[in-house]
């Protein structure tokens, strides 16, 4: 029986889950996976869990927030000033893109509303992820030897 070994091209099937439980992605909604293993184009946990695995094989792995999306951050949630908004209707649950300086550059960055006042709306810069711990049920659905 042929198992997963470094260079080579896997094809898998899985579902992403929260502690709780909860999908946060499926490839049943993306399509398969397929990637090469040992060229870290995934997360390292998760091509570590299909090295060795043999088609039709499921394996579940968990992977703690310092491999995935990193802890939440405190100082990503920021609050500032209302008028930078001008008279757009802004709401608790809006995803914004926001512009950042970093190394010198201008950045285009997702923020999450969490609180609007009067005078100013608080946004979180974190990864929507950041501080979980994420399980992944992975199925190897193909191998091709390098």
């Amino acid at each position: 029986m042929q198992r997963a070994k470094k260079n080579d091209r896997v094809t898998v099937v899985y579902d992403g889950l929260l502690e709780n439980g909860e999908l946060f992605e499926s490839s049943a909604d993306t399509g398969p996976l397929v990637f090469t293993i040992g060229a870290n184009n995934v997360l390292p946990r998760f091509e570590e869990t299909v090295l060795d695995m043999a088609v039709g094989e499921t394996k579940t792995v968990e992977v703690d927030s310092v491999e995935t999306f990193g802890p939440r951050r405190p100082d990503l949630v920021q609050t500032v000033d209302r008028k930078t908004f001008a008279d757009k209707d802004i709401q608790p649950g809006m995803i914004l893109g926001m512009q950042m300086e970093k190394d010198g550059q201008e950045h285009q960055v997702p923020a999450l509303v969490t609180a609007v006042t009067d005078d100013t709306v608080t946004v979180d810069f974190n990864h929507p992820l950041a501080g979980q711990m994420l399980t992944y049920r992975i199925t190897v659905k193909e191998i091709h030897s390098a």
